[in-house]
């Protein structure tokens, strides 16, 4: 039977629609119409998609790898950040390729308009204003989306990418509005529509610092932190000259002090963290500076970056000071920084609350196992960071595409990129906090470079019809390039040479014709060759050890502390009697596996045998 609103309002047809247009929803909706697939991306305001609701930052530690990941698949985010950057940095630079990381300052207001005209010029995609306040399904299949003021739009496949949106609270001290962002209202409906559904929600927490007046701060009292003084586009698609493209801006770095601190924890009752107001959990890897003072307590100071948003912006976004305190506070402490003394602020931080659906509610598609053709991405997952939605936010699009057309999705392995640990980690094991993603999550992460994200998916991106022939066949060239010098190099006896830390590629083929970044990644591939193989045969030994040992007649795998519900009713399903039975199971994770063996060697209830080890791996 049709809804009501369906046989009440005309209703217009897209194959696709896309729920919010935030970071997750810009990509998505970008890939869908791409790929072919005539879609609908509707916004609360037109005039917010894209907006930094943060930090006006792109990329950082892991992030830049998915940013990097992202644009090798056809991707737009790495491409808007070359256009708005002001200050790029090599995060790690010290450190092996692996973990070095690309992190992008971005005027703030740039950034949201190149999107926004990305997005108003793409073939095949319309924008629309509204709140989507009912998923309208049929039979276990969703079949469009019914708005507030009664509009109904019918599609084949929905992408819900509501970010921090959903039954949205925001608190400033005492204050609490609604709200999913400073001057934006809540989405108050889909909450009930998704419950209504059969989908579980929760409840998690972000924040923002005060934004602080520009012409306020004395400069010269802070560290000075210049950019990269010739700084290379993120993305494929960006030339390489003229380059940059703003003005490049130097941030500042100052630190809280003992001032700072007393003032904060003499203040814990009037903070909303703390009174119990919020109930929902935050970031762990990005506290507010109240939460700080009390975690790391034996620490005499913070960081605290100040970052302009923007050439010719008058607010400064203070990095490291994320709060919910009352303005009252936010000022006395503010002012307690060297260089901040005098300092006015422009807006004052806040806390947002807001209703998340547990990912193990999704297939590897990032679409949803309850109702057909309806996926979800970004902080609506459970997910921190722009870059963590944005990546999602393309898969969920893609895929969602490729449903509408009858084609194979798009599901990458965890040893082909970050981003596919990050999707992998959500819905097979679920969260707990806000989920950020770190190189450490992946078991191969010394193959999982910057550098060599092109070469690992570039291809992918080519067959689901975001890349072009010209730029796949590009990348193709660039690989046999680099392949066909490390041979060389082999054959004449120079790889051992260059596989010690202090020689380079440039001081043993001077004069290369390579270009510089080919040169990096063949330099980088020797010395990573030795270790790689290194790491894959102990996490291969590793897996062989352990492969044998039996798991108890009547193990109870709900015992296992941190297994996902879906792992656990695979584990229950298939009673595997060794490990390697269990990690032989199609979907289990090597990080459930890992759980299992923690539960096992801990409690002591494995046991290795000699039969099991003969037939570990018949």
């Amino acid at each position: 039977m049709p809804s009501q609103a369906e046989r009440t309002f005309h209703v217009e047809h897209y194959e696709l629609i896309v729920v919010g247009l935030g970071h997750a929803g810009c990509e998505a909706a970008l890939a869908a119409a791409r790929i072919g697939v005539s879609t609908l991306g509707i916004t609360l305001k037109a005039d917010r998609t894209a907006l930094m609701s943060c930090n006006p930052a792109i990329g950082g530690t892991a992030k830049g790898h998915l940013v990097r990941e992202l644009d090798a698949l056809g991707g737009e985010m790495a491409r808007a950040a070359d256009q708005a950057g002001t200050h790029f940095v090599t995060l790690n630079a010290s450190k092996g390729p692996a973990v070095r990381a690309t992190r992008v300052l971005c005027d703030r207001d740039a950034y949201a308009r190149v999107m926004q005209r990305t997005l108003a010029s793409q073939p095949g995609l319309t924008l629309a204003e509204g709140e989507v306040a009912r998923l309208l399904a049929r039979d276990g299949r969703i079949t469009g989306v019914e708005l507030g003021d009664g509009r109904a739009f019918s599609a084949r496949c929905v992408v819900v990418t509501t970010g921090t949106f959903l039954q949205a609270l925001m608190h400033l001290g005492e204050q609490k509005s609604l709200g999913g962002r400073l001057g934006d209202a809540a989405a108050t409906g889909l909450s009930t529509s998704l419950k209504a559904l059969g989908f579980q929600l929760g409840r998690f927490k972000t924040g923002t610092p005060a934004r602080l007046k520009r012409d306020s701060i004395d400069w010269s009292a802070c560290e000075a932190q210049p950019g990269h003084p010739h700084p290379r586009p993120v993305s494929l698609r960006t030339p390489r000259s003229p380059f940059p493209l703003q003005p490049q801006l130097t941030c500042g770095v100052t630190f809280t002090n003992e001032e700072t601190h007393r003032i904060l924890r003499e203040n814990l009752h009037r903070s909303p963290l703390y009174q119990g107001d919020i109930v929902g959990r935050g970031p762990r890897y990005c506290p507010s500076v109240e939460d700080k003072v009390v975690r790391f307590a034996s620490r005499p100071r913070h960081t605290v970056f100040l970052e302009p948003e923007g050439p010719e912006s008058d607010l400064v976004y203070p990095a490291g000071l994320s709060t919910s305190l009352p303005a009252d506070v936010q000022l006395q402490f503010l002012r307690t920084l060297k260089g901040l003394e005098r300092v006015e602020v422009a807006r004052y931080g806040y806390a947002v609350e807001y209703d998340y659906a547990p990912p193990t509610q999704l297939k590897a598609t990032l679409e949803t196992r309850a109702v057909a053709g309806l996926f979800f991405a970004g902080q609506l997952n459970g997910t921190s960071g722009y870059e963590e939605a944005a990546f999602q936010g393309l898969v969920a699009g893609v895929n969602a595409a490729l449903q509408v057309k009858g084609e194979e999705p798009l599901v990458l392995g965890r040893h082909e990129a970050h981003g596919a640990v990050l999707i992998d980690e959500l819905v097979t094991r679920g969260v707990d906090e806000p989920f950020r993603m770190f190189t450490a999550r992946s078991e191969h992460r010394l193959k999982l470079r910057e550098g060599n994200a092109e070469l690992r998916l570039r291809e992918h991106g080519h067959r689901v019809g975001l890349v072009t022939g010209a730029e796949v066949e590009a990348t193709r060239a660039r690989k046999a390039r680099i392949e066909a010098e490390l041979e060389r190099l082999e054959r004449a006896g120079e790889l051992a040479a260059l596989r010690r830390p202090e020689v380079t590629y440039a001081s043993r083929v001077p004069g290369s014709p390579l270009p510089p970044e080919d040169q990096e990644e063949v330099e980088t591939e020797a010395k990573y060759a030795g270790y790689i193989a290194q790491a894959e045969a102990a996490w291969f030994r590793r897996a062989e050890a352990t492969d044998t040992w039996r798991i108890p007649e009547g193990f109870r795998f709900q015992a296992v502390r941190g297994l996902s519900a879906e792992a656990t009713e695979r584990l229950e399903k298939a009673r595997p009697q060794t490990v390697g039975q269990a990690r032989r199971l199609p979907g289990l994770t090597p990080a459930a596996v890992g759980l299992l063996l923690v539960h096992l060697k801990r409690t002591g209830l494995f046991h290795v045998d000699p039969s099991a080890q003969r037939g570990a791996h018949g």
